[in-house]
C-alpha cells in the first residue's frame, strides 16, 4: 500500500455514493437480536456462525460478549442463549437444540423464512424442487436441509440448468437463494422455464429486495465511473454479486474490500471518479472510513445517486422482544 501524499495540491476526484446501500432488515435484526440478548441476559451469548458476514460487526458483537461458535457441540449445556444467523439454519439444528433444551434464538431472516416455507409446501404437494443457488454458503445449506436429503437439486450455472435432468419434467418447482445476481437468476430461470414450462416459481421473487436495491443502484452510476469501491466480506454473496455487477456493466476496476486500509491506491492512480457502495452486512462507519482514506489522498466531491427509499422492518425475535413475556 502507498503512502499518503504529501503535497498541498491533492489531485480532484468525484465519489459516486451508492443509495440504497449498507444493512438491510433482515441483518439489522439478526445484529440487534445479538445486542438485545446481551442487554437482557448477560454475557456470554453463544452465535452459530457469524450472525452475518462482516469481520467488523463480529468482532463489534465479541468484544461485548458474544461467543461465535461452528456447530452446536461447541456450546456447553445450561441456559445460556444461544442464536442462529440471519442465514438460516437446517432443520436437524433446532431439532439437536431442542433436544438438549438449549435456549434457541433464531434470528434467520424473515426473507430467508420465506424460501423454507416455499420449499417445504411444494415438497408436501409432491414436486421436485430446483434451489438456484450457491453450493455451500450458510443460506443454501439452511434451505437445503429443511428438506430430506435428494428432495432438493441445486443449479449454480446456466451450464447447471441446461444439464439438468430431473425425474419428471411436469411436477417441478423452483426456489432460489436470496442474495444472488439478479441478471444470472434471471438467465437460469429462463433457461429452466424454456426446458420445463410447466415449473412453478415463487409468488414473488426470492431474490430479497435489498440485494434487488443494491445491484440496481451500482447499475445506476456505473456509467459515471473509472472504478467501484464495494465495502463488504468476501464470503459475503450479496457483496461479490455487487463487484461483479459493477465489472459486468463496464467498469474497469471493481474491487470488494473490507477495510479502507485494504484499498489499493496504486490501482487508482490517474482515476478521477470512484464509485462506492456496501454490501447489506457492511456498516455504514466502514463506508465513511473509506470515504475518509480518499479525502486524506484527494480533494473530494461527493454526489449521492439516490434509488427507491427503503422502509422495511422486521420486529425481534419473540424471546428477546420488550413485549415478550418474562
Amino acid at each position: 500500500m502507498s503512502a499518503v501524499p504529501q503535497t498541498s495540491a491533492k489531485p480532484r476526484l468525484r465519489i459516486f455514493l451508492c443509495a440504497p446501500r449498507g444493512f438491510c432488515a433482515g441483518v439489522v435484526r439478526a445484529i440487534d437480536a445479538v445486542e438485545r440478548a446481551l442487554e437482557k441476559y448477560g454475557a456470554p451469548v453463544y452465535v452459530r456462525h457469524e450472525i452475518v458476514h462482516n469481520k467488523y460487526v463480529v468482532e463489534g458483537l465479541r468484544q461485548k460478549g458474544a461467543v461465535f461458535v461452528e456447530e452446536l457441540d461447541e456450546v456447553p449445556d445450561g441456559n445460556r442463549p444461544v442464536i442462529f444467523s440471519a442465514h438460516g439454519v437446517p432443520k436437524a439444528v433446532l431439532a439437536e437444540a431442542e433436544r438438549r433444551e438449549l435456549f434457541a434464538i433464531d434470528a434467520t431472516c424473515p426473507l430467508v423464512t420465506k424460501v423454507h416455507r416455499e420449499a417445504m409446501v411444494h415438497f408436501k404437494r409432491g414436486r421436485e424442487i430446483v434451489l438456484v443457488g450457491h453450493r455451500g454458503h450458510p443460506e443454501v445449506i439452511g434451505t437445503m436441509g429443511q428438506l430430506p436429503k435428494g428432495a432438493i437439486a441445486i443449479i449454480e450455472t446456466a451450464e447447471d440448468a441446461h444439464a439438468f435432468a430431473p425425474r419428471d419434467p411436469h411436477n417441478l418447482a423452483y426456489v432460489t437463494q436470496t442474495t444472488l445476481s439478479i441478471d444470472d437468476t434471471a438467465e437460469i430461470v429462463t433457461i429452466l422455464k424454456e426446458r420445463f414450462p410447466r415449473i412453478i416459481g415463487p409468488h414473488k421473487e426470492d431474490i430479497c429486495y435489498a440485494t434487488t436495491n443494491r445491484q440496481e443502484a451500482v447499475k445506476r452510476i456505473v456509467p459515471k465511473l473509472e472504478a467501484m469501491i464495494v465495502v463488504g466480506a468476501p464470503n459475503s454473496s450479496n457483496a461479490q454479486r455487487l463487484r461483479e455487477v459493477a465489472e459486468r456493466n463496464g467498469c474497469r476496476a471493481a474491487v470488494l474490500v473490507q477495510r479502507a486500509r485494504d484499498i489499493d491506491w496504486t490501482m487508482l492512480e490517474g482515476v478521477t471518479s470512484v464509485g462506492i457502495t456496501a454490501a447489506a452486512s457492511a456498516p455504514e462507519v466502514l463506508v465513511e472510513e473509506v470515504i475518509d482514506a480518499f479525502a486524506d489522498r484527494y480533494h473530494i466531491e461527493v454526489e449521492t445517486v439516490s434509488g427507491p427509499q427503503e422502509d422495511v422492518f422486521f420486529p425481534l425475535p419473540r424471546e428477546i422482544r420488550d413485549d415478550a413475556a418474562e
